[in-house]
């Protein structure tokens, strides 16, 4: 692992829909001397960011192609239709697969579900962009299949959306590349997955105290304190009571008065 003096800031990528900001802000309450650099990339090229080293991690949409980027799944979403507000889809809660069978259902080249067989009847044409397509459902061409945080992004007054039942989800990761698992990324990681400050992997702990220090602390506080003995009171006795009663009684018997003498005769 390298350390984090190659890497005097952070940069992370992330694709669209993804919100950073509160992994952000514990990045800048415990490392407020290292800069974290933001940069918003297509899901088609963030892959590529990270291979070509210009991020040094990324939240993106799984699956992760080829063994030399590492990924931590974080959670998925729920996959919604993208409709006009005055289509019969607005009036229902949720809808299945089969539901849209007889719609014209949009596949832009940067879509990132994994559909065996996707939805619908395909367009003439694929758009080049989910950008493009959310223009298409507005203008009454079809319909739109994506992830719910992609449909809250691009969300316009005239166009609705709603849950679709048995469309696969998408998963969202941490991800970076292997060969680079810098002291940085592993703070970050640490932080994702919600790690304390005190416990992030990859920053060097206090020692622990060893045993025999422990153990002659726990001896000092129970010796007693110089020039106390450490045993009963003394004078004490369970059976004749204080010592001062013993003190007085012996002193009595050794003052008392003896009898007169007798005279001889």
């Amino acid at each position: 692992m390298t350390g984090s003096e190659e890497s005097p800031s952070f940069r992370l990528a992330y694709v669209p829909g993804v919100t950073p900001s509160k992994w952000v802000r514990i990045w800048n309450e415990r490392l407020p001397d290292v800069p974290l650099t933001l940069l918003t990339v297509s899901a088609a090229e963030v892959l590529d960011v990270l291979r070509g080293s210009d991020a040094d991690a990324a939240f993106v949409r799984l699956p992760v192609d080829g063994t030399d980027l590492s990924a931590i799944p974080l959670y998925a979403e729920t996959t919604v239709v993208v409709v006009p507000n005055d289509h019969v889809v607005a009036a229902v809660d949720e809808v299945t697969a089969e539901d849209l069978a007889d719609d014209v259902v949009l596949h832009p080249l940067d879509d990132t579900l994994d559909w065996e067989s996707p939805p619908g009847r395909p367009a003439i044409e694929r758009p080049a962009t989910t950008a493009d397509a959310i223009e298409l459902v507005a203008a009454g061409v079809g319909l739109l299949v994506v992830p719910q945080s992609i449909a809250r992004l691009h969300h316009r007054k005239d166009l609705t959306y709603r849950p679709v039942t048995d469309a696969p989800e998408s998963r969202v990761a941490l991800s970076w590349p292997e060969e680079r698992t810098t002291e940085l990324v592993e703070d970050f990681i640490g932080i994702v997955r919600g790690r304390t400050a005190n416990s992030s992997r990859g920053r060097a702990q206090p020692p622990a105290e060893p045993n025999a220090a422990r153990s002659d602390k726990g001896t000092a506080r129970r010796k007693p304190p110089v020039g106390k003995p450490a045993g009963k009171t003394p004078g004490k006795s369970p059976r004749t009571g204080s010592g001062t009663s013993q003190a007085k009684g012996a002193k009595g018997a050794k003052g008392a008065k003896r009898g007169k003498p007798r005279r001889r005769p």
